[in-house]
């Protein structure tokens, strides 16, 4: 599966944005989803998943409440709204394909490239 991230932008905390994940081929269904952000200097650190069904996500504690993960399997789609931002939020944005649904980028198969985000104070 292919996988293209979009929606970054520079937004003012306290603000909203709402990324995309477009995945090619009919197996998106199947798949586990994640999202992943990295800041320059700093490791690649878990964000959300979400399971093929869609009913169920996981959030890391530092956004839980604040952003949201959604997919339209029929759409080869998922979402990631992002509310009540922070500074340090900022960071490139991946989407990610794999077999579990994990907080471990190694277990995720496939990638999407980065879709950046700044957040001014």
């Amino acid at each position: 599966v292919q996988l293209q991230a979009s929606g970054g932008g520079l937004v003012q905390a306290g603000g909203s944005l709402r990324l995309s994940c477009a995945a090619s081929g009919r197996a998106f269904s199947t798949y586990d989803m994640g999202w992943f952000r990295q800041s320059p200097g700093k490791e690649r650190e878990f964000v959300a998943y979400i399971v093929p069904t869609g009913g169920r996500t996981y959030y890391a504690d530092s956004v839980k409440g604040r952003f949201t993960c959604s997919r339209d399997n029929a759409g080869n789609t998922m979402w990631l709204q992002m509310d009540s931002l922070r500074p340090e939020d900022a960071a490139f944005y991946y989407c990610a394909a794999g077999r579990f649904a994990s907080t471990v980028a190694g277990l995720y198969d496939y990638w999407g490239q980065g879709t950046l985000v700044t957040v001014s104070s």
